[in-house]
């Protein structure tokens, strides 16, 4: 087997032949063995399913699951589910109640794989701020909370991949955006493949490198997620938040304004700042219903991010055709905008035109 596959996350997965009625899962897919893996999808098209059977949590499925060269399941055998590498976090954070979060904690350190150690105690605590909560019981903490620590128990069993099943899902909308910070650096520091279970296209795009898009148990799109967000003929072009995320480094910072100058491709886009400093690398988040385009470029504009670009690509939307769906490349990275038909009969838009892209908002990942 070829090197890079064997250091990977391989599943294959081939519905009975006499499989009519039923759910099945019907796929041949490699995972990197690096970041964070998105699992998308509506509900009911696989991504919990496939999660549980990478786990070993469902045994139903028949199949090949290899990862890192290591047989998981094939026809001839199906390894245990606590004999796999994993780390589990599910929707609902399943703190044993009786146990305080510490205590939690150390049943997981107790079930670690002693021979490797994949991140220390003191910096999961540190990475997740728990701290300060680790004498309390369940009952005593919030759903965020809870959440943090079931987080740190999955990483504490040294775990070679992580599992994450909608984590975010059972929290309303204030826990969620507590949570996410943690979240984000649990997925960019912890130096573990993790794949991440959701069908809420903001976390993928915040958190995740790759994706792999289901729907009715077949991967019908995968690839980076910069990629798939940036073609027109993804699934995601015509979502209403369509949206592209490109990463630049901050060159520049006014203290006075409170802003940030982050270069992309000897342009720059400004940005609030945050808690980045000149040098930092940024990701950040463009939605296509925020970009408007001109021919050229308006000085007395309110709109601070104005962009020479050239559509590389254009078509009419096929959910609505009073829009139209443009493809901008500022150098080689591509930005999306969503326009009118007849803002794009007005301004002549053709693929090669030169066009000023004027970006009304931008969002900081990180």
């Amino acid at each position: 087997m070829n090197k890079l596959l064997n250091n990977r996350l391989h599943i294959t997965i081939k519905p009975p032949k006499n499989a009519q009625s039923r759910f099945y899962l019907d796929l041949d897919v490699s995972i990197p063995n690096t970041g964070v893996t998105a699992l998308f999808g509506p509900s009911g098209s696989g991504k919990t399913t496939l999660l549980r059977y990478i786990a070993g949590l469902n045994n139903e499925i028949q199949g090949e699951l290899r990862f890192r060269g290591d047989i998981w399941q094939n026809q001839r055998r199906t390894l245990a589910s606590h004999k796999r590498p994993i780390g589990y976090v599910f929707q609902e954070a399943n703190l044993f109640p009786h146990l305080t979060a510490q205590q939690n904690l150390d049943f997981a350190i107790k079930r670690a794989d002693k021979t490797q150690s994949v991140i220390a105690y003191d910096e999961v605590i540190q990475l997740l701020n728990i701290e300060d909560i680790l004498t309390r019981y369940p009952s005593q903490l919030s759903g965020g909370e809870s959440q943090r620590v079931a987080i740190a128990r999955a990483l504490l069993i040294q775990p070679k991949l992580l599992l994450m099943d909608e984590p975010l899902a059972a929290l309303d909308e204030g826990l969620k955006q507590e949570i996410l910070p943690y979240l984000e650096k649990v997925c960019y520091q912890a130096n573990i493949p993790i794949i991440y279970v959701s069908h809420a296209l903001d976390e993928v795009i915040r958190l995740s490198d790759h994706m792999l898009v289901l729907e009715k148990g077949k991967v019908i799109e995968q690839g980076e997620t910069s990629t798939l967000l940036g073609q027109l003929d993804s699934s995601f072009s015509t979502l209403q938040d369509a949206s592209v995320v490109i990463a630049g480094k901050v060159t520049k910072q006014s203290i006075e304004w409170g802003l940030s100058w982050v270069e992309v491709h000897d342009q720059s886009i400004i940005v609030k700042t945050a808690n980045e400093q000149i040098g930092d690398t940024l990701r950040l988040r463009i939605q296509s219903k925020d970009v408007s385009l001109s021919l050229s470029k308006q000085e007395d504009s309110s709109i601070l991010n104005r962009l020479s670009a050239f559509i590389d690509d254009l078509c009419v939307d096929p959910k609505d055709a009073s829009m139209v769906l443009v493809r901008l490349l500022i150098g080689e990275v591509p930005i999306m905008a969503r326009v009118t038909a007849l803002s794009a009969h007005n301004l002549s838009l053709a693929k090669g035109k030169s066009v000023i892209a004027q970006i009304k908002s931008v969002a900081l990942l990180r």
